[in-house]
């Protein structure tokens, strides 16, 4: 089989060594098309397994290091392929991590994504609340994110704590698009049910056609998690509970609310 070692650079600083497969269906023995296991198999010629981010049915997520180069990426597999990954590859954000490559197979997905080096805001939020500011700056960096996705016509579709990561430096990156679909004006509803709970719109759900409105509506849920430490469906009837608290409540499902029907 052929493989090439990629070497990206941005502003002049080596960034990832990646190991880009090149002609997956050609090599084989057999003129058999490559799977998923097997490819990821010869992956592991040139990367360590650093840790597992995720093992579900559908898909695999991994933190691998290169053994010679000590560097480290994001291996992510899936069932099934995510259009949305091949249209942001090579796409630079500074609030989306870089996907390298993403490799369609028949039996589903590989992608090899920037490493975020940071936490996740569900990590901080096990800490205690948001202060305004620092709720305010997570909030810039997922809406900016947004607009990028938008002008390529995706909803993210799952925006919640765990999906958002703050590096080192500070930086807001919004991840994981494993939800994510293209939005096209000919479809009145998903296709396919996808989401978390209690940060998912109605219109996930089967109702209508998610859009860029949608995700809108997880980042004013979002945004009450944060500054309240409370999801919007706890304790709203709580006897003691601070007014302000249900009123920051009950304003951010209006605005979800309104914004979902505009």
């Amino acid at each position: 089989m052929h493989y090439n070692i990629v070497i990206c650079e941005l502003q002049g600083k080596v960034n990832i060594y990646l190991l880009r497969f090149l002609m997956y269906n050609l090599g084989c023995k057999g003129g058999d098309i490559v799977t998923r296991c097997e490819y990821f198999s010869d992956v592991l010629t040139y990367y360590d397994v650093v840790k597992v981010l995720s093992n579900k049915n559908d898909s695999e997520i991994l933190r691998l290091r290169h053994k010679e180069l000590n560097r480290d990426i994001i291996f992510r597999s899936y069932s099934k392929s995510v259009l949305a990954y091949k249209k942001i590859k090579d796409i630079t954000h500074p609030n989306i991590p870089l996907v390298f490559d993403a490799l369609d197979f028949d039996d589903g997905q590989i992608v090899f994504e920037e490493f975020i080096d940071g936490v996740t805001v569900a990590e901080v939020l096990e800490q205690g609340k948001y202060t305004y500011h620092g709720a305010k700056k997570i909030i810039e960096g997922v809406a900016l994110a947004l607009i990028s996705l938008r002008e390529l016509n995706i909803v993210h579709r799952d925006i919640k704590p765990e999906n958002i990561m703050v590096t080192r430096g500070g930086a807001v990156k919004l991840i994981d698009l494993n939800a994510a679909r293209i939005h096209t004006d000919s479809k009145s509803k998903d296709t396919v049910i996808l989401g978390t709970i209690g940060y998912a719109p109605p219109e996930q759900y089967g109702i209508s056609q998610s859009d860029q409105k949608s995700d809108i509506y997880s980042l004013g849920v979002l945004l009450n998690v944060m500054l309240t430490g409370l999801h919007p469906s706890k304790n709203l009837r709580a006897e003691g509970q601070e007014k302000s608290c249900l009123n920051a409540h009950k304003s951010t499902l209006i605005i979800g609310f309104l914004i979902w029907k505009n």
